[in-house]
This record gives C-alpha cells, structure tokens and sequence, in this order.
C-alpha cells in the first residue's frame, strides 16, 4: 500500500470528511442525481418548526442536554445511574470517567436498532422499555451485574478478556430475549464485544490501565491530548475512536489495511484517486463521541468545538426527513422491500440525512430564538430532530417504526 493511499484511508477518518461528501451527495441529490431520491428543500422551514415544537414540550426552558447515552439511562426521570457514580468513593474523577468510559462504549455498541418486536423489563422502576432505552437499560443492569468484568470484587468494570470469553447465549439472558422476544442481530452483537475484546489485547498503548486492558483506557489517551488550559476538540474524540475501534467492525470496507469502518460505496461519490465512490458516515463512532464528553467534563476536560461532530444518520432524524417530505423515493414501491445497509438507496440517504440536520439545526434555532452557543448541534438532536423522529414515525405507522426496511446485522443502527 502506497503512502498516498494510506493519507486517503486515514483522510476519510474524520468528522470533516463525514461532512463534506454529506454535503456534496445533498447537492446531488438535490440536482436529481441520485437514483433513488427526490429532495425538496422547501420542506425544511415545515420541518423545522416541528422539530422546534417537540423541543418546546420536552424542554419548555430550552435548556437541552446533548444528545449521549446517559439520556437513556434515566427511567420517568430517574437518573439510574447518577446517583449510583455520585456514591462511589472515587480515587479520582479520572477513575470515574474510565469507568464511564467503559459502560458507555459497551453500552454504545449494542445500540443498533432492536427490531420492533423486542422488550425489555426492569425490575428497578418496574417497567416495560423498548428500542434505544431498553436496549440502555439492559446493558446498564448487566454492567452493573459485573458481566462485563473479570474481577468479581470490582463489578463496574469492562475487562478485555471477559469481553472476549462474552456469548450470545450470556447477552441473551441479559438482555432477556427469548422466541418470543427476538432481538435483532443478537450474535452479531456479542461478536462485535468479542472482538472489542481482542482489540483491547492488540492495543495495550490505547487501552491498558494498571496491566488491564479495559475499553476506559480510551480516557488517558484523551487527557494526554488535551492543551495546557485542559482543552480538547470534539473531533479528536472521533478521530482516537475510529483508529481505537476500527478493527471492531466485520466485513467492512478497507483501503489496503486500513480500516474504513462505517464507510460505504456509493456510485455518485467520484474522485480520482483510491477515495472514488467512497462515503464515510460513522454513526454509532460519533454518537459514542458525544455519548464521551461528559465523562471528559466530569473530569475537567474542556471539551470545545463539539459542532465539529456531525449529526447522525440513523433512522430516527433519517425517517424524519422522510416522514416530512424533505427526502421522498422516487419509487414508492421502494418503502416496502428490505435494504442491506450497503446499498447505494440506504447510503444516500444516510448521508443526505448528516447534511439535512446541518441544514436545519440554525432553522430551528431561528424558530426558538436561541443561539448556536446555546444550543449546538449535539442538544438539537437529542431536543429534537431524534425525538421529532420517533414522534413522526408514531404518527404515521402502527409501532413507530422506520419509513424504511434495513437489514441490520445490529452493528449500524
């Protein structure tokens, strides 16, 4: 492999390059290029004030949380795990943050979507959780339980080798699936842990902490990053991820040897160089990346410049610009057959998604009243687009489910 192309690979590695063909496949797409989607952009304004509507019932004061993985650990308003951290008797609050760094990448990935016909009960509130929050839930109760840890004395704790001894049968019963409970890509889960495992052994100069290999290791490589008043961009959380994890990710794309991760082939992408038809997205790299800044402030890190992440193309803020008439097929029939998600349909409008929320988060802004500062991108996805989302999707489909069909193998969405 050249040491240009290892440039490229490494070039498409980033939020900015997740942007910029976001953008482009969006102008394409809005000049009828694309096969399979017709844009109309007069829909934004429309859609916009309904994202601000949702935002306004959720958050009648404004003030909106980012958009991270803690939201979804608070049941009717009970923080679960809040007040679990607050009464620990921490070293350090860099010890805390390596832990919160070890439940929150677990926890991220096994977010891809559950499928529709999946629940999960908690004993704690005694209630019955679905999608997103049960899927948080579950893997909070089995962290909690010390199933990702090999120290029985010190439960809340992600160890590699648990992780790589970790089944499908064990995340079963964890997440209590049954035949009459299915979870969508159950093995596939429990591989993606396994090899997260396996790379917490290969990499010990990202992941080890006191000769333990542990996903929080993640956290000391980001406190060396950061600059002399504790600062660190957004982006080089996304950045440490995509090199820390990459190999996670199976039968996936790859440019010589370096992994592409969520990086997809889409025929109006050109370039003239290794890069041609290449669209990197990143979805569940960046939520992560968000889902990691607060532990980081909690351990005074001064995280800046977090609307150098992108918003994310998932089928919550993507079904809502199709639920609004913002995307449309340009064959309905379309809506009715399953995609795999490397399917130029599924990778543009993944992509066009990334740039439509940069396109509307200043429009929802505007119809609040509040600013950027105020308001950045991560806080107008989780008050917000995502919510606008699931609340279309309900509107509009018994079970709320996606105006799409994917094939998941519960590593994507």
């Amino acid at each position: 492999m050249s040491s240009s192309e290892t440039a490229q690979a490494h070039g498409l590695l980033h939020a900015a390059a997740v942007r910029d063909r976001a953008h482009e496949m969006l102008e394409i797409g809005v000049a009828g290029g694309l096969d399979h989607w017709r844009v109309d952009l007069d829909r934004l304004p429309e859609t916009a004030r309904y994202v601000a509507s949702v935002i306004r019932d959720q958050y009648p004061t404004l003030e909106v949380p980012f958009h991270a993985r803690w939201r979804h650990f608070t049941v009717d308003g009970v923080d679960l795990w809040g007040p679990l951290a607050d009464n620990i008797d921490w070293p350090d609050d860099a010890a805390r943050a390596r832990t919160e760094f070890d439940l929150a990448i677990v926890s991220v990935l096994l977010d891809a979507g559950s499928g529709p016909g999946w629940r999960y009960h908690d004993a704690g509130p005694d209630k019955t959780l679905t999608r997103s929050e049960g899927l948080a839930i579950a893997s909070l109760r089995m962290f909690e339980a010390g199933a990702f840890s090999s120290t029985p004395d010190d439960p809340l704790r992600v160890d590699a080798v648990a992780l790589t001894l970790l089944s499908a049968d064990d995340l079963a019963k964890g997440f209590q699936v049954s035949d009459a409970n299915p979870l969508v890509g159950l093995e596939g889960r429990a591989a993606l842990l396994r090899r997260l495992g396996r790379q917490c052994l290969a990499r010990p100069d990202l992941f080890e902490l006191e000769d333990t290999p542990r996903p929080g290791g993640l956290a000391d490589v980001l406190f060396a990053q950061t600059d002399a008043h504790h600062r660190l961009p957004a982006p080089a959380i996304l950045r440490l991820l995509l090199e820390a994890l990459g190999p996670v990710w199976q039968d996936r794309l790859t440019l010589g040897d370096v992994d592409l991760g969520d990086c997809w082939r889409h025929p109006a992408m050109k370039r003239d160089d290794a890069t041609d038809g290449l669209v990197p997205i990143h979805k569940l790299s960046q939520w992560l990346s968000y889902s990691l800044v607060e532990p980081l402030q909690t351990a005074g890190v001064d995280v800046v410049d977090l609307d150098g992440l992108t918003g994310l193309a998932e089928y919550r803020n993507g079904g809502l610009f199709m639920d609004l008439g913002v995307l449309s097929l340009k064959d309905p029939a379309d809506a009715d057959k399953p995609w795999p998600v490397s399917d130029p349909l599924v990778v543009g409008w993944r992509a066009m998604t990334v740039a439509l929320l940069d396109r509307i988060a200043p429009l929802v802004r505007a119809e609040l009243g509040v600013t950027a500062e105020a308001m950045p991108l991560a806080s107008v996805l989780e008050g917000g687009t995502w919510a606008a989302g699931r609340r279309a999707a309900a509107e509009r489909r018994q079970g709320g489910g996606p105006p799409l069909t994917i094939l998941s193998d519960g590593t994507v969405f």
